[in-house]
């Protein structure tokens, strides 16, 4: 059924996903979460779905279907696998990074194979020492001829381990003009990883490190032009990290209150379904009510930025509600389950715990607020939806 921002094409999407999740990916989960290890095959697969390029323009073999599509496609994957939801979302910021400020040769050659799912791309940003505060970057790229050489640490790299064209932004000068973003393959020689760490949740993917001893790239391989990597940074944050962080989010949500009503029917308190209770079906009705605004927020910013309208702060509390408020259903669901969401053989304690992961991506909650703040004071400095669709930036 369609809705007032969804059509046929966007629900036929939104099936496929559902049906693909379950059959290919829900099957794999008790492995995930057992080993804990980076999902390579998997992560292929879904790639060769074609996926990835649902936001690459059809003249470059993507599906040219725009952000509305791609938040549905990581909602579903998302609701059975937040780990499978976030490699999407990260592929995805790899992509924005060539959309919006490569040459009609990178364009050419790299977006292809990326709709195809032969290339699964990626953005490192974050360093040990700055965080996600981009212009405390301190990894460089210097001049040498017509290549430039890279040196320097990144983490929390999404898809790092499975990535296979990093779009890496380094310090070629000072101050806010002095950062370059480079596309560098994975298997460039002066390109290491990191070993895979396991974290708290989204077994199965992968946001490690990667490391730069003197890797030698061509200027061919420069994202727009020197000095340019902030733009690159920040336009690839708001216009595809927070709305592709919402989406998880909304998956991971979406889960919680299917899994949790299920739970409150078959379970009898006192002769009845636990769902009857009052207490209990009060929290039931704050999670509906939550995801439903939360689906909104999402939805209707997504929306505004497929039809070209600047839409900054909308992605902003997009993120900032969806993120909150599964947070809150979490805790909510939890409650419900009582000692028995504890253990692993429910998947609520993995929705618990793969809701935090999405919290600090592009941009906390505080961030968010901030930010809106000074939309709210009318201080904010511009808007990049804005931006990236002026053929003058």
């Amino acid at each position: 059924m369609t809705s007032y921002f969804t059509t046929d094409q966007h629900e036929r999407l939104r099936l496929e996903a559902r049906d693909f999740a379950e059959s290919e990916v829900r099957p794999r989960i008790p492995d995930m979460e057992a080993s804990k290890s980076v999902q390579h095959e998997l992560s292929r697969l879904i790639a060769r779905q074609g996926w990835i390029g649902v936001t690459i323009g059809t003249q470059y073999g993507g599906m040219g279907l725009g952000h509305l599509a791609k938040t549905i496609l990581i909602e579903e994957l998302s609701r059975v696998s937040g780990a499978m939801g976030a490699m999407v979302q990260a592929s995805q910021l790899g992509v924005a990074k060539i959309v919006n400020f490569g040459n009609e040769v990178q364009k050419k050659t790299w977006l292809p194979a990326i709709a195809a799912g032969d290339c699964l791309p990626t953005i490192a940003v974050t360093e040990p020492g700055s965080g996600g505060h981009v212009l405390g970057i301190t990894a460089t790229a210097v001049r040498d001829g017509d290549d430039y050489i890279l040196n320097g640490r990144k983490v929390h790299i999404g898809n790092s381990h499975v990535g296979d064209l990093h779009g890496v932004v380094v310090r070629t000068g000072p101050g806010s003009q002095g950062l370059s973003a480079f596309l560098v393959e994975s298997d460039r020689p002066g390109l290491s990883l990191g070993p895979h760490r396991q974290a708290m949740g989204l077994h199965g993917f992968s946001f490690g490190e990667l490391v730069f001893d003197d890797c030698r790239v061509p200027a061919a391989n420069r994202l727009g032009i020197e000095g340019e990597g902030l733009a690159v940074a920040y336009s690839s944050s708001i216009l595809y990290g927070r709305p592709n962080l919402t989406a998880v989010s909304l998956g991971i949500h979406q889960a919680l209150l299917d899994e949790t009503t299920a739970f409150a029917a078959r379970q009898h308190r006192y002769g009845k379904p636990l769902g009857e209770l009052p207490s209990i079906k009060m929290k039931l009705g704050q999670m509906q009510s939550r995801l439903m605004t939360a689906r909104l927020a999402a939805y209707h910013a997504v929306h505004l930025l497929d039809r070209g309208v600047p839409c900054d702060a909308e992605l902003m509390n997009a993120k900032l509600i969806n993120v909150e408020y599964a947070l809150d259903s979490a805790r909510n669901a939890m409650e419900v389950h009582g000692a028995i969401g504890l253990f692993s053989d429910r998947p609520i304690e993995r929705y618990l715990r793969d809701a935090h992961h999405i919290f600090a991506p592009a941009g906390t909650s505080d961030i968010q607020l901030l930010r809106l703040g000074e939309v709210a004071l009318g201080t904010s400095k511009g808007q990049w939806s804005e931006r990236v669709t002026d053929p003058d930036r």
